[in-house]
């Protein structure tokens, strides 16, 4: 294979991946977000009178472990994006 497809091929796999990855955090995101709706439900959190605090709603510079993308939700669903 030539130094030119070679190239080629590689940033192709490179936007592949970017695009591949973009498209899973913003699946990570959507699925936090029903997860908020279903606990507001829960809560019986449906108007501004009956609002709940959202322990969640509010990023943890310390937090070990996996990336919580609630909190990217929370922000979503106040923006209307959903």
């Amino acid at each position: 294979m030539s130094e030119t497809a070679q190239i080629v091929f590689g940033i192709l796999l490179l936007v592949g991946v970017y695009i591949l990855t973009q498209m899973v955090v913003g699946y990570r995101i959507k699925r936090a977000a029903r997860g908020i709706v279903r606990d507001l439900d829960l809560r019986k959190a449906y108007n501004p009178e009956s609002a709940i605090e959202l322990p969640y709603a509010k990023t943890n510079i310390f937090r070990i472990g996996l990336r919580d993308f609630r909190p990217k939700a929370v922000n979503a669903l106040t923006q209307g994006e959903f």
